[in-house]
């Protein structure tokens, strides 16, 4: 993860550096700590894997257990909501490249909690970079699936995806889309 900071407003990394050129390392305990400050919601760090430990104990210890654990693992399947979905998309193409946004609204009356969306890429269409989602695979028919900060979609939500792409001739937007295995209406 890159995060930018400014002059004195940089903290002090966890992994002992005293480097000046920029460059330095953070434990991801403290990016989730330095990166949830700006929002609400939870308050606990999420587990390190056994290949991401700490380098750096941290200094002091908290003053209070949280009142839940994390999971292990996140939910392998979206729940909630009614199926219902409106997609509208828009490319800007050129040459051989495009750029599509899609804006997803839950038209249902229940909240969407953890979503994937389903689309064919027209012939010759290969995504090679995404926002706001992942991707996979990048062309043929493509599963966009919610990140950490876009999962929730109450009633009436919307939320933006995206991504570039080469193609060969075909800029053309996919004309299909289901959300969590439900069609969409395509706007």
């Amino acid at each position: 993860m890159w995060a930018a900071f400014d002059g004195d407003h940089t903290p002090s990394p966890n992994d002992g550096s005293t480097s000046t050129s920029g460059a330095r390392t953070w434990t991801s305990g403290e990016v989730w700590k330095f990166f949830t400050q700006f929002q609400s919601g939870p308050t606990t760090s999420p587990s390190a894997s056994p290949s991401q430990s700490p380098s750096a104990s941290p200094s002091a210890s908290p003053s209070a257990s949280p009142s839940a654990s994390p999971s292990a693992s996140p939910s392998t399947s979206p729940t909630g909501g009614s199926g219902a979905c409106r997609v509208s998309a828009t490319v800007n193409a050129w040459n051989n490249g495009l750029t599509e946004n899609f804006s997803i609204t839950n038209t249902g009356s229940s909240a969407i909690n953890g979503w994937s969306l389903v689309f064919t890429l027209p012939g010759g269409q290969t995504i090679t970079n995404g926002w706001n989602a992942t991707y996979s695979p990048t062309s043929g028919q493509v599963t966009a699936t919610n990140v950490s900060y876009n999962g929730s979609l109450a009633p009436g939500a919307t939320t933006e995806i995206g991504f570039q792409a080469t193609h060969t001739g075909n800029a053309a937007k996919p004309s299909a889309f289901t959300l969590n295995g439900s069609p969409c209406t395509v706007a």
